[in-house]
Parts: C-alpha cells; sequence; structure tokens
C-alpha cells in the first residue's frame, strides 16, 4: 500500500472519529417511527420523516431508520441545523412507483456537517419510470426524470456505506457546496436504464469519492461545469459510460473545471474509460489540471478519450468548441480495448489542446492485437515510456476513426 493510500485513509478515519464523536455527544438519537413512520411499504411516511428530521436538526442529533421498507415521496430535508446532524439508514427507503420529474426525490440543502450513513437502500424504483425517459434518444431533452438523492449547499459532509439502487434518472447529485466525502458506496443500475448517472458533481468544491462500486446506465461518475479540488480512488466502474468530464460549455452560466484526480480505478465493459467531452460551439471555458493515473480498463470502448465535438446526440456537430483543454496527463493506464482506437484525442480546431501528457499507456485491443491512436488538433503531447498503442499521428481522417470504433 503506497504512502498516498495511507495518508488518504488516516485522514478519513480522523475525520470519522471526529465526526461521530460531535454528532454523539450533540442532542440525541430520534427514530421515524416514533414519529408515526411505518415500514410496510405502503404507508406513506413523507410528514413522519420531515417530523422526525425537524427534532434531529434542531438538536444537531442523529435520525434513525431501521427495519422496513420505508415509502416515501418527494423530500427535503432543509437547514440549517443546530450542529452537526446525522442520517442514518439501516432499511429500506422507497420511492413512489411511476414517472417523476422534480428536480429530486430526496433533497439535502443549506446543511453544514452532515453524515448519510448506514447499511440501507435508497431505492428509486427507477424499472417503473425508464420507458417515460426520452433523454436516451432524443438530443437535448427537457423531460428528464427525477434523480435520487441531491446534495445542494451541504458543506463538511459525510456519505458512508449505504446503497443507492434504480434512480429514476441521477443515483446522486452533489451541487453547490464544499468539502464532501463520499465513501464505501454502492451504486447499481442496469447498463441499459437511460440517464441513471451514478454520482454527478457541479459547482462543488473539494470532494472525495473513493472505496465505491458503480455500475448504472450512464457515466459512474459525471464531473460537471464548476466541479473543482475532486478526487477520485479506488473507485470500481461497470457498466456504464465510464468515469467523465463534462459536458462543459453548454450553457453561458458554465464554470471551469480544474484539480480532477482519478487514481487506481478499475473500469469494466463500459462505452468509455475516462472521458473529456466539451460541446461544439461553446462558451469559452477551460478545463484544467487533470490526472487519470494508474487505472485498469477491462474491455472498456474508448478507453482514453477528449471529445470536444459533443452535442448530446444531434446529427449536426458543426461548430468548434471553445473550451480550452490544458494540462491533461494519463499516467499508467492499462488493460484491454473493445473498441480498435483506444487512444482518442479529438479536440478542438478553435482551442486545440495543450500540454496533453501520455506516461506508460498499455492498452491492447480485446482480441490481442494492437489497438491504435487518433488525433486531431493536439499538438504539444508528451509521451513518456512505453507507448500501446503507438503515438499517434498529428491528424487521422474522420472516416478512419468512424471505422475503427
Amino acid at each position: 500500500m503506497g504512502l498516498s493510500s495511507l495518508f488518504s485513509k488516516a485522514v478519513l478515519l480522523v475525520f470519522m472519529v471526529e465526526f461521530m464523536s460531535q454528532v454523539c455527544s450533540q442532542g440525541g438519537l430520534f427514530d421515524v417511527r416514533a414519529s408515526g413512520a411505518v415500514g410496510d411499504g405502503k404507508t406513506d411516511n413523507t410528514n413522519a420523516f420531515l417530523a422526525t428530521w425537524t427534532k434531529a436538526c434542531q438538536s444537531g442529533g442523529t435520525m434513525q431508520i431501521v427495519d422496513g421498507t420505508y415509502l416515501l415521496k418527494t423530500i427535503q430535508f432543509e437547514g440549517p441545523c443546530k450542529g452537526q446532524v446525522s442520517f442514518t439508514v439501516n432499511a429500506v427507503i422507497q420511492a413512489p412507483q411511476g414517472k417523476s420529474t422534480e428536480h429530486y426525490w430526496i433533497n439535502f440543502k443549506n446543511i453544514n456537517g452532515l453524515t448519510i450513513q448506514g447499511s440501507g437502500t435508497f431505492d428509486g424504483q427507477g424499472p417503473s419510470a425508464w420507458n417515460f425517459s426520452t433523454c436516451s434518444n432524443v438530443p437535448s431533452c427537457s423531460s428528464r426524470l427525477s434523480p435520487s438523492v441531491v446534495l445542494t449547499k451541504v458543506n463538511n459532509s459525510l456519505v458512508q456505506n449505504v446503497k443507492l439502487l434504480n434512480s429514476k434518472g441521477f443515483q446522486m447529485k452533489i451541487e453547490d457546496g464544499d468539502h464532501v466525502t463520499v465513501n464505501n458506496i454502492t451504486i447499481t443500475a442496469p447498463a441499459d436504464s437511460p440517464n441513471t448517472d451514478g454520482i454527478h458533481t457541479g459547482n462543488i468544491n473539494f470532494v472525495n469519492i473513493q472505496d465505491s462500486n458503480i455500475g448504472t446506465g450512464d457515466d459512474c461518475i459525471s464531473m460537471g461545469p464548476g466541479t473543482t479540488n475532486i478526487n477520485i480512488t479506488r473507485v470500481n466502474c461497470g457498466p456504464g459510460h465510464g468515469i467523465s468530464i463534462g459536458s462543459i460549455g453548454k450553457l453561458a452560466t458554465d464554470q471551469n473545471v480544474f484539480g480532477v484526480k482519478v487514481l487506481n480505478c478499475t473500469i469494466r465493459l463500459t462505452q468509455n474509460g475516462v472521458r473529456i467531452k466539451t460541446w461544439n460551439s461553446t462558451f469559452p471555458l477551460s478545463v484544467a489540471d487533470v490526472t487519470f493515473q494508474d487505472i485498469i480498463m477491462d474491455r472498456a470502448h474508448n478507453p482514453i478519450i477528449i471529445d470536444q465535438h459533443y452535442c448530446g446526440g444531434r446529427r449536426d456537430c458543426s461548430g468548434n468548441s471553445h473550451v480550452q483543454v490544458k494540462d491533461i496527463k494519463f499516467i499508467g493506464i492499462s488493460g484491454t480495448s473493445a473498441s480498435k482506437i483506444a487512444v482518442n484525442l479529438n479536440c478542438s480546431s478553435s482551442n486545440p489542446c495543450s500540454d496533453i501528457e501520455l506516461n506508460n499507456i498499455n492498452l491492447s485491443f480485446q482480441d490481442g492485437t494492437r489497438a491504435v491512436s487518433a488525433c486531431s488538433n493536439a499538438p504539444r503531447i508528451l509521451y513518456v515510456g512505453p507507448q500501446n498503442p503507438h503515438a499517434c499521428p498529428q491528424r487521422l481522417d474522420p472516416s478512419m476513426m468512424l471505422a475503427y470504433m
């Protein structure tokens, strides 16, 4: 075990001990059943959960959910709270069946010092709603289904050990906050479930996602605009669309992305491996200071890909991205590729990629033959150590790229 891994585990241990000692020393334990909740999978427990949250939030205590399946409609647990508060789930919390296009199913908002923990499951009942989604086949659709668990303006907080199952939309969103750690969680949805990103971040600073297993129908982790200083370590990803930055540059309000580290992950049977995607014909932004390191690919399509001509599935992808992609490192990426092109740097002609490093790359095509590389508008690539596939030519004809993919 490396020093960096030992250090990160030590920091997490100190954080958890301090967190739990403060929670336990404050306002006590509040069981949802004391407020009338019934874990029979039929009773609407929304009001009972809100009443319990109010008590825990006002005292800085622990809200406890145990023994059963608790039906819960759209709900918001809002702060500020008096001190740190814990939401402990050792049961199943279940969404209603059917279509929902609300901004969330469960929203934690405006809380400093939140712990979401336990051996329980957030079940979004996605199979009852996925047929209503058009986002898998209609570009830029507006009928996205509700994400399961959303953290909005949540700071200095921890999510650990829980499971998220079959969300209608995104499984978890973390937005507009800072200093959030996600540790040892399991996220599951079928490979063909539409738009079920595992964890999506946006306008968030200092995030750690570690020691988790994520398999979905979309990105395992998607880092949206305004994501800064995020560390992703020891995550098993697949099925899904890989670990992605983007898409970036669609809206005038989008913010830069920087300070991204993805380390010691395994990506298996996914549409992409590690990816950066920016909209074509977009607003001037940057994606910078990004490191993908020590990652194992197992039959992943597009193991290494920068796509600056993303257009959400539209046929007309004309236009050039104005997002500057720079200072990107791919180090120690190895394994097997399910596409002949294993390294695909498809950068913008208006803002070519700069300061790209490919260091000790070893990716073979899944049939055992040599994979190939494709580069477009990436004039400043630094190659370090062995390269499999070989260093790519500066430009590969688009028709050849399509033929290989």
